[in-house]
């Protein structure tokens, strides 16, 4: 079919652009696990993406580090099946009565049940 179209037509470029990559863009037909497209991936990302244009207006450097720490806390979370708002609601609670390493990284996502904040999961 390609030499029924204008090469440098939008078809033409679009047949020739799937003709190079072809055995890339087949891959995905050889384990059902992986997915035809990244959407999953491009929308976990698009907060931080946005957000990032934001870091441009922290008064401070330390205040552009607290946005950055939050952030990633949040897409961890996220990440780990943790609703943020009850996740961090959980966090900002026990952490005044953490005192010891283990007891911060009790708090950390992936040990705290995504379906009970209040149960820490054995690491």
């Amino acid at each position: 079919m390609r030499s029924e179209v204008v090469p440098q037509g939008a078809l033409g470029k679009a047949l020739t652009y799937l003709q190079a990559h072809w055995q890339k863009l087949s891959r995905f037909v050889e384990n059902p696990a992986w997915p035809i497209d990244n959407n999953r991936c491009e929308n976990a990302i698009r907060p931080f993406v946005i957000g990032r244009k934001k870091f441009l207006f922290a008064d401070t450097p330390a205040g552009a580090h607290a946005s950055a720490a939050l952030y990633s806390l949040i897409e961890t979370a996220k990440a780990n099946g943790h609703e943020p708002y009850s996740y961090l609601c959980h966090v900002f609670t026990h952490l005044p009565r953490a005192q010891s390493l283990t007891d911060f990284e009790a708090l950390l996502p992936w040990h705290v049940s995504a379906t009970d904040p209040s149960r820490a999961i054995d690491a």
